[in-house]
């Protein structure tokens, strides 16, 4: 098979979000529920090694900035030893309409 699409990558930085929320304790789909959505407002990846179709990755995903109504994070993709790709993301907090609001205080509580 061929190489992953660097399309897919910006899938895999979801999922990490996805799944860092999960281990604090937040389900993203109930946030989303609540009317508490997390939208991407700036991207950056680095790729640095390719990945093919049923290579097995693995994503590190770590929060490196929090404001009142923002996220920053950095992620390391690697294949084994290798680093695939490295990136970092900019996710703000919005409301049903789209504006702007204040991250939720359960993320500021210890879980």
């Amino acid at each position: 098979m061929g190489f992953v699409h660097h399309s897919r990558f910006l899938q895999y930085l979801e999922m990490g979000r996805v799944e860092l929320f999960r281990s604090v304790g937040h389900s993203y789909a109930d946030l989303e529920k609540q009317g508490v959505f997390f939208v991407v407002v700036k991207a950056e990846i680095n790729f640095r090694s390719p990945a093919k179709f049923d290579d097995e990755l693995t994503l590190a995903t770590t929060v490196t900035k929090q404001t009142h109504v923002r996220f920053d994070h950095e992620y390391e993709l690697k294949k084994g030893d290798t680093v695939v790709a490295t990136a970092k993301t900019t996710i703000a907090c919005v409301d049903r309409s789209g504006s702007v609001m204040a991250i939720p205080e359960v993320f500021s509580k210890p879980k």
